[in-house]
């Protein structure tokens, strides 16, 4: 494996990783990935434009789902580059300010989405367990407030991981294994001591995943308990039926993340190219099936998108 000697970090040169071992196959590989990027792209972009121009869906649950799309695109956005550029050009160069650029806003928009879904499942305890005070615990000017407080909240957990990494020396390949810059990944390829750097990571985690996770299993028990107490079965199927695509948004955002963890962990035996596949399918899997399930799932929003479509048959 070839060195580096120890140079400044703003010199510093990253090698980004397609997929080892198929760098032949890496223009048809580039094709299933370029179709879940415009399915991503042209979903969440109609889902925002749907909800932006109807009136109809100027209410807190489409607020908070306008929310989820914003940072679907920022996700999306963050990786397109990168992973495209290697596909179609082999550019695998990154510098070291670039990467961690790259690095903030692909764990700022995982955070902020998991602060999103977290978001949601309070609005989904309010409107089953308080309906009538729906509105007025859910304000556009709190809703407001949670959106500023998100940002806020993923701005000021993540700045102090990323920049701690400005203060290793790299003296290692500088080899990434992903097609993306990501603080695992970067963090080991430093000569110096990172064990702050690993307690600071953990504690991000911890504070963003871990405790937005906790709670919204918290919320869907206060929800069950909830709607079990409601005395209609019809009722009850009409109120547990208004959490079915927040709980398919859940599922696809939680279960590669402990998916990709299993694997780095107990797939150690398992070809390079299963590693990079999953880390890139990862970060893609949220953006692209949340616009599908809410579209299939919430009737509201599917007739909002159909009539973008075809507005004189909505108006029928």
């Amino acid at each position: 494996m070839s060195t580096f000697q120890n140079t400044t970090s703003s010199s510093i040169i990253f090698l980004l990783t397609g997929v080892p071992g198929l760098e032949a196959f890496h223009i048809w590989i580039s094709i299933p990935f370029c179709f879940l990027y415009i399915t991503a792209l042209s979903g969440n972009s109609l889902i925002l434009f749907a909800i932006v121009t109807q009136p109809s869906l100027h209410k807190p649950m489409y607020y908070f789902l306008s929310m989820l799309s914003t940072t679907d695109l920022g996700l999306s956005i963050s990786t397109l580059v990168t992973m495209l550029g290697i596909f179609w050009f082999n550019a695998r160069k990154i510098s070291f300010n670039a990467c961690l650029s790259q690095m903030f806003f692909i764990h700022l928009f995982t955070a902020m989405e998991s602060s999103v879904l977290l978001a949601m499942a309070f609005d989904r305890f309010v409107a089953i367990s308080n309906p009538l005070r729906y509105a007025s615990v859910l304000t556009d000017l709190r809703i407001a407030q949670i959106g500023v407080a998100i940002i806020i909240r993923g701005t000021l957990i993540l700045t102090p991981m990323v920049a701690l990494l400005k203060r290793l020396s790299y003296c290692r390949s500088h080899v990434l294994h992903h097609s993306y810059c990501f603080h695992p990944d970067v963090m080991k390829l430093s000569c110096t001591d990172t064990r702050i750097n690993s307690v600071v990571g953990l504690t991000v985690l911890t504070t963003t995943a871990g405790v937005d996770s906790a709670f919204i299993i918290l919320s869907y028990i206060l929800i069950i308990k909830t709607v079990l107490s409601i005395a209609s079965p019809e009722e009850r199927k009409k109120a547990f039926s208004t959490c079915i695509s927040h709980i398919g948004a859940v599922a696809v955002f939680y279960i590669p993340l402990i998916s990709l963890s299993f694997v780095h962990r107990f797939g150690k035996r398992a070809p390079p190219y299963v590693h990079t596949m999953i880390a890139n399918t990862y970060l893609l899997i949220p953006p692209v099936m949340n616009p599908i399930i809410y579209s299939v799932k919430t009737k509201q929003i599917r007739r909002a998108v159909l009539k973008i479509f075809y507005p004189s048959a909505a108006k029928k």
